[in-house]
C-alpha cells in the first residue's frame, strides 16, 4: 500500500505545512495547525475535470486589458431591496456569496423566502445538509410561502451533488451548510479545514462555468467569525453577515466583502411571525424616542455603504463606587471610548477619571466609523451635566488627540437626511459646512472640541 501523505493547515489563513509547529509561518497564529490526509489521486482528477480555479471552461489565451470583453453582466432581484442593496444591486449570474450569522440569527429563513420567490421565475434548488425536507417544508407553511415551485435536495455528498446539478441545471442554488459537505478522497471530517475547502473550490468552480447563483451558508464561531479556513472568504465573491440579538426583533444584514458592489452595505430587517420583511426607513425605527428630552441622548448621523442611517447613542455617568471606574461600550469600540474621554478631559476641561461610563447604540447598531466621536462626548456630557441636548439637534463628526474636529465622508448628505426627519439645528465639523444653505437647518460649524462643548 502506497503510503499516506499528511499535511497541516492553518485553521486561520490555511497555510499549508509539510510538518507540525506551534506558530503558522503564513500568518503568525499560534496552535491553529490541523492534521489532514491528502489524496492526490483524487485530487488532481478532480481539478482536470473542472478546469481552473476562476472556472473557465476554457483558456482564452493571453489578452490585452483593453480587450476584454466589458459588457456587464445583467443583475436579477432577490425580490427584497435590502437584501439587493447588500449584494450590491442584485444577484449576478455565476458569482458565489457566502452568508454567515449566529445561530437563530435567520440565515435559513431568508434564503427560503428568496428561494421560493425566485422558484416562480427560474429553476432554483435548495440543497439542506443539516435540516430533513421535512422541517424545511414546516418552516415554508409555517412562513406562507409559496411552495409549489422550489425543488428540494438532501445530500452532503459534492460529486453527486454536482451531478445532480448538471441533469437539472439550476440558476440559483443554496448549499446549507457548507460545514457539512464533504469530498470523497479528502480523508478528514466534515467541517474540516481541508473538507471545507475543497468543497467551497469545487462548487465555486461549477457556478462559474455554468453561470449558476451559488449561495453557502457558514457557520459561525464563538467569536463571530466565519468558521473554517480564511481561504474560504477569498474563494467566494460575496460574503455577508446576517447579525442580531435574541431578543430584539432587528436583523442586520452587512456586507464584508463584494467584488461586485460596495462593502459595508447595511440592510434591516425585522423578524416577524410571517419570516423576515425588510425596514425601507432604518432610521425610524433606530430614532424611537421619547417624547420628553432626556440627558444622555444624542442623535448621530453614520454612513453605512452608500446611504447614511440616523442612530440614536446613549450615554451613562455616574459616580464609581469602586476603586476603577467602569468603562462600558456596546455597539462602538470601548478602546475608542477611552480615548475619547482622554481627549475630552485635556483639551475640554472636563473630568470624569472618578466616574463610570456607559455608552450603548439603540437598536443594536454596530458603529464602527469615526463619525460618531463628537456625537459621543456630547451625550456623555450631558449625562454628566443632568442637561437634555435639545430635540431637534444632530451631531456627527471625527475627534482627534490634539482636540480638532476633522471632517467625515458624504457630511453634506448626512445634514440633508437629517432635515428629512425634521431636524433643525447640526454640529458638524467646518469641513462638513454645505456650501449652500439647507432650508430649516441650522448648521453649527466647529473647529476644536472645546468650541463643540461650549454650545450645549
Amino acid at each position: 500500500m502506497a503510503k499516506k501523505k499528511t499535511a497541516y493547515v492553518c485553521n486561520d489563513c490555511g497555510t499549508d505545512h509539510s510538518k507540525w509547529q506551534g506558530q503558522c509561518t503564513g500568518c503568525g497564529a499560534w496552535n491553529t495547525l490541523q492534521e489532514f490526509v491528502v489524496a492526490s489521486t483524487k485530487a488532481q482528477a478532480r481539478e482536470a475535470a473542472v478546469g481552473g480555479y476562476a472556472g473557465s471552461a476554457g483558456s482564452q489565451g493571453v489578452q490585452r486589458l483593453a480587450e476584454v470583453d466589458l459588457n456587464e453582466v445583467p443583475r436579477f432581484s432577490s425580490g427584497m431591496l435590502e437584501f439587493d442593496r447588500v449584494l450590491g444591486g442584485g444577484l449576478v449570474p455565476g458569482s458565489a456569496i457566502l452568508i454567515g450569522g449566529h445561530p437563530g440569527a435567520g440565515k435559513s429563513t431568508l434564503l427560503l423566502q428568496t428561494m421560493c420567490h425566485l422558484a416562480t421565475q427560474m429553476p432554483a434548488l435548495y440543497v439542506t445538509g443539516e435540516e430533513s425536507l421535512q422541517q424545511v417544508a414546516r418552516r415554508a407553511q409555517r412562513l406562507g410561502l409559496p411552495t409549489d415551485q422550489l425543488n428540494m435536495l438532501s445530500e452532503t455528498n459534492v460529486e453527486r451533488l454536482v451531478q445532480t446539478l448538471q441533469q437539472h441545471k439550476p440558476k440559483i442554488v443554496v448549499i446549507d451548510s457548507i460545514q457539512v459537505m464533504h469530498v470523497d478522497g479528502v480523508e478528514s471530517a466534515p467541517g474540516s479545514v481541508s473538507q471545507v475547502r475543497e468543497s467551497a473550490a469545487y462548487l465555486t468552480r461549477f457556478a462559474k462555468q455554468t453561470d449558476t447563483v451559488l449561495f453557502l451558508v457558514g457557520h459561525v464561531t464563538k467569536d463571530g467569525t466565519i468558521a473554517g479556513p480564511k481561504v474560504l472568504e477569498h474563494m467566494i465573491d460575496c460574503s455577508i453577515m446576517l447579525e442580531g440579538s435574541g431578543d430584539s426583533r432587528f436583523r442586520t444584514l452587512r456586507g464584508i466583502k463584494n467584488r461586485f458592489g460596495a462593502i459595508n452595505e447595511l440592510g434591516v430587517f425585522a423578524m416577524l411571525d410571517q419570516g423576515l420583511k425588510e425596514v425601507k426607513n432604518p432610521s425610524s425605527i433606530f430614532l424611537s424616542r421619547s417624547e420628553e428630552p432626556t440627558a444622555g441622548s444624542a442623535v448621530m448621523v453614520i454612513w453605512e455603504g452608500t446611504r447614511p442611517l440616523l442612530v440614536e447613542i446613549q450615554a451613562l455617568v455616574d459616580d464609581s463606587h469602586f476603586g476603577h471606574p467602569k468603562r462600558v461600550a456596546v455597539g462602538t469600540d470601548q478602546n475608542r471610548l477611552n480615548l475619547l474621554l482622554a481627549a475630552m478631559h485635556r483639551h475640554g476641561g472636563i473630568h470624569l477619571g472618578d466616574q463610570d461610563v456607559y455608552i450603548n447604540v439603540v437598536g443594536g447598531v454596530k458603529v464602527t466609523e469615526t463619525g460618531a466621536d463628537l456625537a459621543l462626548l456630547l451625550a456623555a456630557l450631558s449625562s454628566f451635566r443632568n442637561q437634555p441636548l435639545p430635540q431637534d439637534l444632530i451631531v456627527f463628526g471625527e475627534v482627534g488627540l490634539s482636540g480638532e474636529i476633522r471632517p467625515v465622508p458624504s457630511g453634506q448628505e448626512r445634514i440633508k437626511e437629517a432635515a428629512k426627519h425634521g431636524f433643525k439645528r447640526a454640529i458638524v465639523p467646518k469641513g462638513n459646512m454645505p456650501r449652500q444653505p439647507i432650508p430649516g437647518m441650522e448648521v453649527i460649524a466647529v473647529e476644536k472640541l472645546q468650541q463643540a462643548l461650549e454650545r450645549i
